[in-house]
């Protein structure tokens, strides 16, 4: 049979379980699968075209005929088995940070910097999820009028915090309506020193705190986006948000550009692009929502506008599903760069 061999690590997560949906809609060809996770989730089953197939602890002697590698099961685990993969010639597309700022690892969004994985050793990065939406976005405005300098504050749904967080969102909206108790374990993140609760609240921190009081998520997006965008001393400013979403995240956009683009010619750019949709019709009340975006593999864009404080600047609005765009269906898209 023809294909290739597939293994996905962290198979038991959110993302993890989106790899295998998201690989077989794509009739990515494969030809055996292996399905890893921790050892307290060893031994579960997981049907794949009505055969069980059963969850394995991830070793480094997993990956043995191993061809493609997906990994989603945090940056630890990635910096102990992704080479380990690698060594025994998987090629491994990495969902977490481990290796995403190493100057030797691409870091890869199909639609932007698809020659990147021309340079790979082995392992490809794939970016943070409010990152790749984000670059989509601005490439073909980069393109056209060269970008000066990018604002960007985002509206993180729930289950960029994995499972559990979505769990959360649920009990304590119902907690809040019933006048009970409310769990407050997920956010601003697992065991940080404070719980925050999220139903009908936003709270302004995802990840821990960095440099100049900046999140680590925060970092990511910038650092990211001059990786990715090979413009290394581009202006990048963001602060990022948690919000009662249960899936999708939501992006204002501020762009200062170096030549004038109208709000007219950068919509007839963004829809000629592959990856977006435009959904910007002020007068018919039409803009992108996170439910908008639920099971689609598209960025959307929409409110596009000039910001007249800046002599060449615009506004947007950007939305993905960042399970499937954010996550498993960049990964799977730069594999299939490969292919």
């Amino acid at each position: 049979m023809a294909g290739y061999n597939v293994a996905v690590v962290g198979v038991t997560g959110m993302v993890g379980q989106k790899f295998i949906e998201i690989l077989q809609e794509r009739k990515f060809p494969i030809k055996g699968w292996k399905l890893l996770a921790s050892s307290r989730s060893a031994d579960k089953k997981i049907s794949i075209n009505g055969r069980d197939y059963v969850v394995e602890e991830a070793r480094p002697e997993s990956f043995e005929g191993i061809d493609f590698a997906f990994f989603s099961a945090g940056g630890d685990i990635s910096l102990q088995l992704a080479p380990e993969a690698v060594k025994r010639g998987a090629v491994v597309i990495d969902n977490s940070s481990a290796f995403r700022m190493d100057p030797e690892v691409p870091l890869v969004v199909p639609e932007v910097n698809p020659e990147a994985v021309l340079n790979h050793k082995g392992l490809i990065a794939n970016p943070n999820c409010s990152t790749i939406q984000l670059v989509v976005a601005l490439q073909p405005l980069h393109t056209a009028a060269g970008l000066k300098r990018v604002v960007v504050a985002t509206y993180q749904s729930v289950s960029g915090a994995g499972r559990e967080a979505v769990d959360e969102l649920v009990a304590q909206s119902r907690a809040v309506l019933d006048g009970t108790a409310m769990p407050k374990e997920r956010i601003p993140y697992k065991g940080a020193a404070k719980q925050y609760q999220i139903a009908f609240n936003m709270v302004p921190h995802i990840d821990v705190f960095d440099e100049d009081d900046y999140t680590k998520e925060e970092m990511k997006m910038i650092r990211e986006t001059r990786k990715i965008m090979n413009l290394p001393d581009l202006p990048v400013t963001a602060t990022t948000v948690r919000v009662p979403v249960f899936n999708g995240h939501s992006e204002a956009v501020n762009v200062e550009l170096n030549n004038p683009l109208s709000p007219g010619d950068a919509r007839r750019l963004l829809s000629e692009f592959p990856g977006i949709i435009v959904l910007d019709n002020p007068s018919e009340l039409s803009y992108p929502m996170p439910v908008d975006t639920e099971g689609r593999d598209e960025v959307f864009v929409g409110r596009i506008r000039a910001d007249r404080s800046v002599p060449y600047g615009l506004n947007l609005w950007v939305v993905a599903d960042n399970i499937r765009k954010g996550a498993a269906t960049n990964s799977i898209q730069i594999a299939e760069l490969l292919l």
